[in-house]
């Protein structure tokens, strides 16, 4: 009889996967149950229950499942890594086109408007006259250095 009880288990174990083992626990049971049944019949021998209690796996099958799982993460990680990578290909690609449309509109501006330089010498210098008032420490420059030296163009 244990070879009977034996073999009815395995067939019906050999439906499921791993994970439907242990969800599946009471469905199992059941088919284990019906198949015993009909072969203990055989012998005359009436079964009341059949029931899995405790579900475990061999270390080498533990083993593979957290491979997998290990294996699963670290793909995770390169496809996370591989779309950051592709976003900031995008962010550059698209800095890129805003510092040519600038550069375009900025050349286009002083080939329209020679003042253009002019008024971009008076902004640089009015930053430049900021940042040395706001700093700690006293600077005393010449104008030129300023580019305030406009008379020159």
């Amino acid at each position: 009889m244990p070879s009977v009880v034996q073999e009815a288990i395995k067939t019906v174990i050999a439906r499921y996967n791993a994970s439907e083992l242990v969800t599946q626990r009471n469905k199992v049971s059941e088919e284990i149950w019906d198949v015993l049944k009909k072969r203990a019949m055989m012998f005359k021998i009436t079964l009341d229950d059949v029931s899995l209690i405790h579900v475990s796996f061999g270390k080498e099958f533990t083993t593979a499942v957290e491979a997998k799982q290990v294996a699963a993460q670290e793909a995770e990680r390169v496809k996370f890594v591989v779309e950051k990578a592709e976003q900031e290909k995008k962010s550059v690609i698209i800095r890129a086109e805003g510092e040519a449309k600038s550069a375009e509109l900025i050349g286009t501006a002083m080939e329209s408007n020679p003042s253009f330089i002019t008024l971009r010498q008076i902004e640089a210098a009015r930053e430049i006259a900021h940042t040395v008032a706001e700093g700690e420490n006293k600077v005393y420059r010449c104008s030129s250095d300023l580019l305030l030296n406009l008379r020159k163009h």
